[in-house]
């Protein structure tokens, strides 16, 4: 019997960023934005040209000293800016583990967790962890707003493959809590269930999963298979029991699995 996983979600949150345009920045303005920049460059020149006639005429020339001499980084912000280390990080991990990445130029969040989805496919779950707690961190690090979905569901994957189930389901469960209206963390998190024996439990979180999507294919036929978990485990108990009969229909039941 094979339960099957679902690989990635249909649907996942983004959070995009809009960029405000002023309205000297757009091309009808240029002209304006330009003769506005000149008065002012003229204007804040005049009282320079005036304090240095004035000093001419009563010193000698002086070198500015370069405690005097300031970047324009440091003139508008007060410091140089910190270059951002996180994706250059996580772009030396990628390249790392596919050579044949190109991360020259940062990839969206939809590309990234492709890439993670992909070495899970090919059985790399250390490696893929090691790239999402990557990605976590350089998340943090900007201060991200919003919650990467992708990114969660592809941890719950990578613990799984790695055998570590327990901490697979809690990442699945905290999904459900948060986003019970995805049926993927459930079905999961129903898979989670089966391999560890809790077929009630399994069958609850795929009666939620068809809740939030009834038409959700991979849940329909993974209740079915559960349902015959369930019915040969009834079949043992009753023949545990003493109806000898129910033995051979367990027999029966565990050989649709073959």
């Amino acid at each position: 019997m094979r339960i099957v996983y679902r690989p990635a979600l249909a649907r996942a949150t983004s959070v995009s960023t809009n960029r405000c345009v002023l309205p000297w920045q757009t091309h009808k303005h240029k002209g304006l934005a330009l003769l506005v920049k000149a008065v002012l460059v003229f204007a804040l020149a005049i009282p320079a040209i005036l304090q240095a006639q004035t000093e001419n005429s009563n010193t000698s020339p002086t070198t500015p000293s370069a405690a005097a001499v300031t970047s324009p980084s440091q003139d508008l912000f007060g410091e140089t800016p910190k270059q951002d280390s996180g994706w250059q990080g996580l772009a030396n991990l990628l390249e790392a583990l596919a050579p044949s990445t190109d991360t020259s130029i940062p990839l969206s969040p939809s590309q990234i967790t492709d890439r993670i989805a992909a070495m899970l496919d090919q059985g790399l779950y250390a490696q893929a962890l090691e790239v999402i707690e990557k990605r976590e961190a350089q998340l943090e690090q900007a201060d991200t707003i919003g919650t990467d979905v992708q990114l969660l569901f592809l941890r719950a994957r990578a613990l799984s493959g790695l055998g570590k189930h327990q901490e697979a389901i809690d990442v699945y469960r905290n999904m459900t809590v948060n986003y019970p209206e995805l049926p993927e963390p459930w079905n999961n998190l129903a898979a989670e269930y089966v391999q560890l024996g809790q077929l009630d439990m399994a069958r609850d979180a795929l009666e939620m999963a068809l809740n939030a999507h009834p038409n959700y294919a991979p849940a329909h036929n993974n209740m079915g298979q559960v349902q015959l978990l369930l019915a040969e485990r009834a079949f043992r108990r009753a023949n545990d029991l003493g109806q000898k009969a129910a033995g051979d229909k367990a027999e029966q039941t565990r050989r649709l699995f073959d």
